[in-house]
């Protein structure tokens, strides 16, 4: 295209692109501007390097787009979004509700893209994926054929690319409320108003593997909408899910309405507070789940993130029955798989108890983690087994 603009960059730029990382810095890009779009990347030497999003205001300018020639063009778009969708086929275990696009993981960097049965729920996260909004929405529209698009454009990633935060819905009409299913538990959404895009959808496959492993008496700490509680009473006596707001409780008890499930109560408070009184009381249990939010939201907090996550864990192994089990995991992107694994061994060791690793945990199968692309991956967890 001959009105296509041209971006340069310095060799430790194309360097990066060279070892897999989709990303160059403003400190990288060596001449060139351009509006907020899609451009061609060249190296000082003319070399065509790829296409990529240009945001001229973020400090990530580029993200790559393409290594060859082929226009980024509305087919481009369908044709990417169609080969993300035919990875998640046969997804375990089967569910309505599950991520489709997971930027840069999936090679459409700083696009999420989110089904709710017959809804869409998208984020289009840089000022140059907002550029080709309508070819990413046509994209949608052909390969999903959904009722409805909403996009979430409310995180606050968006400032840092100059970009208003706003919910806006795009086709048709989705509802604020949405029910989907999990395996055999049907829970409900809410596209506009709830978590991320209206549901965790990121401990999908850990929901099917606790509701497996489960047994006897289980506790769900930080339970929010009750999703852990519901797959583990399958094969539990008693389940017990503590939660510190009110809204979320009230949205775990019609789940379990919802799934008609009688042996599961819940516990409005702080997590960390009730952990401390079933302790003192010696309550012990056969199945943990912690499942805390984000403890870490940058490099600075993870010091006090660490003592965070060793109490809660602590608390939990000295809570467990001989034979019992503990899955704990952290979504903190700055607390690394191996510092979280260090925390829990440094738990297991204050603990007393003969602590077993069964199982290191990642994200779903929807959620890709690509190895030259850290930041795609966040989730990180274990299952452990006392003696």
């Amino acid at each position: 295209m001959s009105d296509e603009a041209t971006i340069v960059v310095a060799p430790r730029g194309a360097r990066r692109w060279r070892l897999g990382h989709p990303w160059i810095y403003r400190s990288d890009v060596a001449d060139g501007d351009a509006p907020a779009g899609i451009v061609r990347v060249t190296d000082a030497r003319g070399r065509f390097l790829g296409r990529a999003l240009w945001s001229p205001r973020s400090e990530i300018r580029l993200r790559r787009l393409t290594a060859d020639d082929r226009p980024v063009d509305a087919d481009w778009w369908r044709d990417r979004l169609a080969d993300a969708l035919a990875r998640r086929a046969g997804l375990t275990p089967p569910a309505t509700a599950y991520r489709v696009v997971h930027g840069e993981g999936d090679g459409l960097p700083s696009l999420i893209v989110d089904r709710y049965g017959d809804y869409v729920v998208a984020q289009l996260l840089s000022a140059g994926l907002e550029a080709a909004r309508d070819d990413v929405l046509a994209a949608i529209e052909t390969v999903l054929a959904p009722r409805g698009i909403l996009l979430r454009n409310d995180t606050s990633v968006r400032r840092h690319e100059g970009l208003p935060l706003a919910v806006e819905p795009v086709r048709g009409q989705v509802p604020d409320a949405v029910e989907v299913t999990e395996g055999t538990i049907r829970y409900v959404a809410a596209p506009h108003t709830g978590q991320k895009t209206g549901a965790f959808l990121d401990q999908r496959e850990h929901h099917a593997l606790m509701g497996q492993l489960a047994r006897g008496r289980a506790l769900d700490a930080f339970c929010y909408h009750g999703l852990f509680a519901l797959h583990m009473a399958a094969h539990c006596d008693e389940v017990l899910g503590i939660e510190a707001s009110a809204d979320a409780l009230a949205a775990a008890e019609r789940n379990r309405e919802r799934n008609g499930v009688a042996h599961v109560r819940w516990q409005e408070g702080n997590a960390f507070d009730v952990l401390r009184t079933l302790e003192r009381a010696r309550e012990p249990f056969d199945t943990i789940v912690l499942d805390p939010p984000a403890f870490a939201k940058d490099r600075g907090a993870v010091p006090a993130a660490l003592r965070g996550y060793k109490e809660i864990n602590l608390r939990a192994l000295k809570l467990l029955a001989p034979g019992g089990r503990l899955f704990t995991v952290s979504c903190s992107f700055h607390v690394s798989r191996s510092m979280f694994l260090t925390m829990l061994a440094a738990a297991a060791a204050d603990s007393g108890r003969r602590v077993m690793l069964e199982r290191v945990l990642g994200q779903p199968a929807d959620h890709p983690e690509l190895l030259t692309v850290p930041e795609t991956g966040y989730l990180k967890g274990a299952v452990v087994r006392v003696g």
